[in-house]
């Protein structure tokens, strides 16, 4: 079992590890930018989408398994704030494509929000007592 301190040792050590990587992706955006920008805007904000895909992913996936609850707590906050502004999208959009893409955005989060739920409540069920 991990004392707290050792947790809160890991997540300063994936924080710092998180802020290395923030730090390589800016690097890389600044050397990426002068290209990506002579091209089509779109190739742009392409590079940068997937260089969040990699730093998302080797943040995610360092995390002790201690920070996993906390992570779904923070991960289902941040889809709220997802659906609130594609409800905002879709209701002040005259655009038909907006309205979709908002509809879509309103549909995806909030299905990640219960899916993160129902997993935050089933990893807590496995920390109570059986039979009593």
């Amino acid at each position: 079992m991990s004392t707290p301190q050792q947790i809160a040792n890991e997540a300063a050590s994936i924080a710092d590890r998180a802020a290395m990587l923030a730090e390589q992706a800016r690097q890389m955006a600044e050397v990426v930018a002068p290209v990506a920008a002579a091209a089509e805007p779109f190739l742009y904000l392409l590079t940068i989408f997937l260089m969040a895909c990699f730093v998302g992913y080797y943040v995610v996936w360092s995390v002790t398994p201690a920070l996993h609850s906390p992570l779904m707590g923070v991960t289902n906050a941040i889809s709220s704030v997802i659906v609130v502004g594609a409800i905002l999208a879709t209701g002040l959009s005259d655009s038909v494509a907006a309205k979709v893409f908002g509809f879509l955005a309103v549909t995806l989060a909030a299905v990640n929000i219960f899916g993160g739920f129902m997993v935050t409540r089933r990893m807590l069920a496995m920390f109570k007592k059986k039979g009593g």
